[in-house]
């Protein structure tokens, strides 16, 4: 189960921005709860940003990170950006996935 959150962020802050999710990241990092996590950066509108974060479940993101003490610390990082968000949303994976020939070749 992934969280994936779109920002908008102005050229004037990003590097703020990502100096914030660079340091929020060590909550990532160290949280039972959390599987893997990202820090997407559109090259077309240089505004926008992509979280993504795989969680190991809803329930363990939204009842048992949220309550951790490293939440906290996470949120008080990240808090200035809030008002940036422009859609959360949870999703699953589905069963389309795989590699292209090109992963293929590198192995």
């Amino acid at each position: 189960m992934s969280n994936n959150t779109r920002y908008k962020i102005a050229s004037g802050h990003r590097q703020d921005f990502e100096q914030a999710y660079s340091r929020a990241q060590e909550s990532l990092r160290t949280s039972p709860y959390c599987d893997a996590y990202e820090l997407t950066h559109c090259h077309e509108e240089r505004e926008r940003y992509v979280l993504r974060i795989v969680w190991t479940s809803i329930e363990d993101h939204e009842q048992r990170f949220r309550h951790d003490p490293s939440f906290k610390d996470f949120l008080a990082l990240v808090k200035p950006f809030i008002p940036n968000i422009e859609e959360v949303q949870h999703y699953e994976l589905t069963s389309v996935a795989g590699e292209g020939r090109a992963a293929r070749r590198a192995a």
